[in-house]
């Protein structure tokens, strides 16, 4: 079920923000802030806080609300989007809900693991985000078996993100899904703008925004320049992002995971 007649949350490149941490294991606000400003100022068109790449399943509550706020301060002028997944459909709600009240966009909601029709799950994030869109998120490498495409058109979704990287599954969504449409794979990016998806929330973006937005347009020349940082990046993650991100702009490179 999409939302006919609305307007695109945001088009063109967003950044899937990492989340910084000081020399002692916690999360540094100020830091991630200042970084989805700098990303914006270099043409990022939104921010998701506490998404897969921000290491949301390290993250308290609490963690998640103050990273929130610092970055919806940070960058009153883009849209920013709250990672919201969960193992069960209670904790999503819940984490949708705070997710609201503190001053979310949209929320991108990672499906659940081991679950092969998503739509109960949804349903109940749907009912908690209100008139707050729900974005679905499609990447079975992090949990499996993701969204099967035949059941996502009847989701209560405004759009979905496919983090897949597999082309066919990207091209058939295309044609079948009415939904905004978030490429999700850095290899895919310069399909994106092309095939007419909306835009695209990459993880390497926090360190080659630059890179991200003009492969987008189709630029195959950028396509290819962007795939060292995009495999330096998924080594040993999320330290080969935070290294990646680190060489670029001087940001921390702590992490909790991996």
């Amino acid at each position: 079920m999409t939302l006919p007649g609305r307007a695109p949350l945001f088009t063109g490149v967003g950044v899937a923000l990492a989340t910084f941490f000081d020399q002692h294991g916690e999360v540094d606000e100020a830091a991630t802030a200042d970084h989805a400003a700098r990303l914006v100022d270099l043409g990022c068109r939104a921010v998701v806080v506490a998404g897969s790449t921000g290491e949301a399943a390290a993250l308290a509550e609490n963690e998640r609300d103050r990273l929130l706020a610092a970055v919806r301060s940070a960058v009153p002028g883009v849209p920013v989007l709250a990672g919201t997944g969960a193992a069960w459909p209670g904790l999503a709600a819940r984490q949708t809900e705070r997710a609201r009240a503190g001053g979310a966009d949209a929320v991108l909601t990672l499906s659940p693991p081991r679950v092969a029709d998503p739509t109960p799950y949804y349903r109940r994030v749907a009912e908690a985000a209100g008139d707050m869109p729900v974005l679905g998120y499609h990447f079975p490498a992090v949990s499996t078996p993701g969204i099967p495409l035949e059941i996502l058109p009847a989701l209560p979704v405004a759009g979905c993100k496919d983090s897949s990287g597999d082309a066919d599954r990207l091209l058939r969504t295309r044609a079948s899904f009415d939904g905004w449409l978030y490429v999700g794979s850095a290899v895919l990016c310069s399909m994106g703008g092309p095939l007419g998806c909306t835009g695209a929330i990459l993880a390497v973006a926090n360190a080659e925004p630059e890179l991200a937005i003009a492969a987008f347009t189709g630029d195959a020349d950028a396509q290819l320049r962007l795939l060292p940082a995009h495999a330096e990046a998924g080594r040993q993650w999320p330290h080969g992002l935070k290294a990646l991100t680190a060489g670029r702009f001087g940001t921390p490179t702590g992490a909790r995971m991996g």
